[in-house]
């Protein structure tokens, strides 16, 4: 690894021990770009953005952010095909903004997919109680982390098969609910022709006007994070050149047809003011949108079946949410932003020691919950789901501070094996976007006068927590914004 001016310069992915080794296959990294968004959020959740914003409001919102998150992907790709490193959400803000920016989003990224573990461990065990009730749940969370931890330390190969076989499994689920619900919601399958008139029913299909729309927004984004794992499994892929723009191209119409798809389905299938479409947690698979349609299919196990399909998603996400945060913390070692033994790569290519940080961390959040009333858990909880977008943020920013500089150094844009459409308006929309959601969150309160001040600072903890690394690692390394013509896409 070269230096310059003691800021990071090169993460190197080549084979040889001590190094990440390029094992994902073109396959692996396109099931990791779906498998990312399928989880608990499409679910679950996905019923009570209809609930809140009526079907028409739930599907302009899905469809905007999707349109977001697409242009969001050709930026990370074009990045990624140019460059492909580990811990892309340290690397590129500290490349193409600040040193500081890479610090802090480093850092946060890796606390707030820490935290994720701790949320997957939790819900497993939630889940098993619908087969084991009288079994304890932190046994069953125990057993998930020693499977979620014993697939990503045999290899980047292991997590990767992994994640096809479980994205497979998910992907099948959304298809067929999306077949059945046609044919069920037209009457194909023996029942009641129900056709549109849940969109035309009481104040649908936009309720709650604008308000509605953007308390969903939250919700709604926080069900596309994880697109962007492609672009940290870029480092360990055999052919990122073809892998990564060939899963950035295929990545819209994926979302196009799994969350457009499903959310017009329930729109079209239950009633904006129906309380089933509001029972979002783990305890309620029972009445989830999918195990309703199911039901009414004459799929008399459909909550059993669900369960299961639910824990696959729960399983899935937390080997991602271990792989892609052990990478960070690989990356901000090799950087000299972490203690340099996180660093260190076992013969078969995998940062055992960040993987194991990682694993403690999940393991003291997730404990954490047990003991009291479990404030410190959930403060880092609701935080770092506003870190998603701050992190897409920042990502945005990377993008259009490349492109500008490589324009401006007088570089050829034929130097670039994947390009992103539409610049410069892909980031902007994407940067501003998220602006307005990281900002506006909490609006209604503040129009309304009734301040709930506890929400607020927990809501906003993670992107307090990230000001603080950014400032402190300023006023320390006394770093400063790069000027575009000095950006080095060279010496990496």
């Amino acid at each position: 690894m070269h230096k310059a001016g003691g800021e990071y310069m090169e993460t190197k992915t080549q084979t040889h021990s001590g190094e990440l080794k390029k094992e994902l296959d073109t396959r692996h990294v396109n099931m990791i770009a779906i498998g990312g968004t399928i989880g608990t959020g499409l679910f679950l959740a996905s019923g009570g953005t209809v609930s809140e914003a009526g079907p028409g409001g739930a599907l302009l919102t899905y469809a905007v952010l999707g349109i977001m998150v697409y242009f969001l992907m050709t930026s990370l790709g074009e990045m990624a095909a140019f460059k492909s490193v580990s811990g892309v959400f340290e690397v590129y803000p500290s490349k193409f903004i600040d040193p500081a920016m890479g610090f802090a989003m480093g850092w946060v990224y890796w606390l707030g997919y820490s935290v994720t573990l701790a949320v997957e461990l939790s819900a497993s065990a939630i889940l098993m109680k619908y087969w084991f009730p009288d079994t304890p749940g932190i046994i069953w969370s125990a057993l998930f982390l020693a499977i979620i931890f014993g697939i990503n330390i045999l290899s980047t190969r292991a997590y990767g098969e992994s994640e096809y076989w479980f994205s497979m499994i998910k992907v099948a689920v959304v298809v067929v609910f999306i077949v059945v619900g046609f044919l069920t919601v037209f009457g194909l399958m023996g029942g009641e022709f129900v056709g549109f008139k849940n969109f035309t029913y009481g104040e649908a299909p936009f309720v709650n006007g604008l308000a509605g729309m953007i308390g969903v927004f939250f919700i709604a984004g926080f069900s596309f994070m994880g697109t962007e794992f492609i672009a940290i499994a870029a480092a360990e892929s055999k052919d990122p050149a073809k892998s990564i723009p060939q899963a950035t191209r295929n990545v819209f119409w994926r979302i196009l047809l799994f969350f457009i798809g499903v959310i017009f389905i329930i729109g079209l299938m239950i009633p904006y003011d129906d309380p089933n479409l509001l029972q979002s947690d783990l305890e309620a698979v029972a009445m989830s949108p999918f195990t309703l349609l199911f039901q009414n299919a004459g799929m008399t196990i459909a909550a059993a079946v669900m369960n299961a399909v639910i824990l696959t998603a729960i399983l899935s996400a937390g080997i991602s949410s271990m792989y892609v945060s052990s990478r960070m913390l690989y990356s901000l070692a090799k950087s000299d932003k972490a203690p340099k033994f996180l660093g260190k790569v076992n013969s078969r290519g995998v940062p055992t020691n960040a993987l194991v940080g990682t694993a403690i961390m999940g393991a003291l959040c997730f404990l954490s919950s047990l003991v009291g009333d479990g404030a410190i858990y959930y403060l880092l909880l609701d935080g770092s789901a506003l870190l998603g977008f701050i992190a897409w943020l920042v990502i945005a920013a990377s993008h259009y501070r490349f492109r500008r500089a490589f324009v401006i150094q007088g570089r050829s844009l034929k130097e670039l094996k994947y390009r992103a459409k539409w610049f410069p308006f892909g980031p902007i929309f994407a940067f501003t976007l998220c602006s307005v959601i990281v900002l506006g969150f909490n609006y209604q309160d503040f129009v309304s006068g009734t301040i709930d001040w506890l929400k607020f600072f927990v809501t906003y903890s993670g992107a307090f927590v990230f000001l603080i690394c950014y400032f402190g690692y300023k006023f320390v390394k006394k770093t400063k914004i790069i000027p575009l013509k000095e950006i080095d896409f060279d010496n990496w």
